[in-house]
């Protein structure tokens, strides 16, 4: 029989990095996942200067031996129509392969891992639980991602919610198809469907392309992605098919009401188990990092004593701070067609377009930083 203090149930991200502020302050956690790593994970993999600055990790350090590509400019448009170049002239974001990055939070976790194991059963003890008839905790943390075990013992059903799909790939070009490429290395392009509930990309990372496309809800996914790849062929920023095969997921953007129940009884749910992408982006890596830490803080401060009142500080932090935005991803009650002339006005301004869709919608540029007091350098 195992025993711990926290288990914590997916090693992304969000899991191992709650595992690693846990574990360097006393805490016997163990993280679970049913991968083994490194692993292959859909996703476009871009992250901004924040996701490093949360995570107290130096660029340069992780560069070494790792895929860091800096993203100064963006180009954007609907999809199959004109764009708009916006060079911000410094790096602005980061391109990364979610492989790599992943490992690395992983080996950077100093407790116990066990790996390629999936939770088969959860029931309720005494004084907290038992995973899998072998595995006694007194505190589960969900980890992992929309369909994690832990979200669905909290009532979330994924299968009702409406969610952000999306379908991508990314492979290695070859040299004719690097000499080909009409994109910079650096650059990503951003093509957004007219009902403003999703967008399509395509960025560079050094001989590395990544293409997807996600929508709110998911309609006519594989067919919008299709279509989207024949236009990059048409204008050259693909040569070719695509040299990987393409994977599918499924997130939630935050929501703060009808949203997921993020804490339970000596339980609760960081990530995309918590359902916290922006709804503006879709991106998740951010409040992945950001939840973790905030939820560490909270169990290092509960002493021990992991009932509802003292996990209800996190719930509390979360709400406050993704509650602001409702951007292209995430309008449902706008008609259509107001929503489509509304996307064309936004996205053929060029100040819009940069400081409103760019800086505010896919960088968060203007959210105050967070402060990980609890995170080891």
């Amino acid at each position: 029989m195992n025993e711990c203090e926290v288990l914590i149930v997916g090693a992304g991200p969000s899991g191992a990095t709650c595992a690693r502020i846990l574990a360097h302050w006393g805490i016997d956690v163990m993280l679970m996942d049913r991968d083994q790593f490194p692993r292959d994970k859909p996703c476009a993999g871009w992250v901004t200067p924040a996701v490093f600055d949360a995570l107290r990790i130096d660029p340069e350090h992780y560069r070494q031996g790792n895929l860091l590509q800096e993203i100064r400019e963006f180009r954007t448009g609907l999809m199959f129509g004109k764009e708009t170049r916006t060079d911000f002239g410094a790096t602005v974001s980061y391109g990364i392969r979610r492989s790599e990055f992943d490992h690395f939070l992983l080996s950077n976790h100093t407790g116990r891992t066990l790996l390629g194991e999936e939770v088969r059963s959860v029931e309720r003890t005494p004084d907290g639980w038992l995973v899998n008839g072998s595995i006694r905790t007194r505190l589960l943390v969900g980890a992992g991602g929309h369909r994690c075990p832990v979200a669905r013992l909290l009532g979330a059903k994924p299968g009702r919610e409406l969610a952000i799909a999306a379908l991508v790939t990314e492979f290695e070009m070859g040299q004719a198809q690097q000499a080909n490429c009409r994109l910079a290395e650096g650059h990503t392009a951003l093509s957004f469907i007219g009902d403003s509930k999703g967008y399509g990309w395509l960025m560079r990372k050094g001989p590395i392309l990544n293409v997807g496309l996600g929508s709110l809800g998911g309609t006519e996914l594989r067919r919008r992605l299709n279509d989207f790849c024949a236009h990059l062929n048409r204008c050259g920023d693909l040569d070719g098919e695509l040299g990987a095969p393409v994977k599918g997921h499924a997130y939630l953007p935050f929501r703060q009401r009808g949203g997921r129940r993020i804490v339970g009884d000596r339980a609760l749910l960081i990530g995309d188990a918590a359902g916290l992408a922006y709804p503006e982006s879709g991106e998740g890596i951010l409040p992945a990092a950001e939840s973790a830490i905030m939820a560490a803080q909270t169990i290092l401060c509960a002493s021990g004593d992991y009932r509802p009142r003292w996990l209800e500080p996190y719930a509390a932090f979360i709400a406050a701070r993704y509650s602001g935005g409702q951007g292209a991803l995430g309008k449902r009650r706008v008609p259509a067609r107001v929503q489509q002339l509304g996307a064309r006005v936004l996205l053929g301004n060029v100040w819009l377009t940069r400081h409103l869709v760019l800086d505010r919608w896919f960088l968060h540029r203007e959210q105050r930083p967070l402060v990980p007091r609890a995170v080891p350098k």
